[in-house]
């Protein structure tokens, strides 16, 4: 193997190392916004889950149900 094939090699090596690396980050990227996503989503929903207790109870004061 000459010097200009091993150069060649490892700057392939080095070159698939950094792929890598950016790939990962990439994926840590994409699961920290669907995380984050999940979260908002089950904020949401439980907000939307109080406001119809609070309307469920609003009904039922308005119409005496709830003496």
């Amino acid at each position: 193997m000459n010097n200009s094939q091993s150069s060649a090699e490892q700057q392939t090596a080095q070159a698939k190392a950094q792929a890598q690396e950016k790939g990962s980050q990439l994926m840590d990227q994409a699961s920290n916004a669907a995380q984050s996503a999940q979260d908002s989503m089950q904020q949401a929903g439980q907000q939307v889950k109080e406001k119809a207790q609070e309307a469920t109870e609003a009904v039922k004061n308005a119409t005496g149900m709830n003496s």
